[in-house]
């Protein structure tokens, strides 16, 4: 059997971790606005940008 690859790994359990932060009971935690903004746009698109960041982090790292 071919050994997984551990980048692949991390990529998998990387979006296991963005699963539930972008369902239902997290979404709807947080409520105003910052600075004219919906807060639950902020938490959406940061949430979002922040696992675009670390899988291109992950995919990008050598030596490990």
């Amino acid at each position: 059997m071919k050994r997984a690859n551990p980048i692949r790994q991390r990529l998998a359990a990387l979006s296991l971790l963005g699963v539930p932060l972008l369902t239902y009971p997290l979404l709807s935690l947080p409520s105003g606005t910052w600075g004219g903004i919906p807060a639950t746009y902020l938490y959406l698109f940061g949430v979002w940008a922040g696992l675009i960041a670390l899988a291109a982090w992950v995919a990008e790292r050598r030596g490990i």
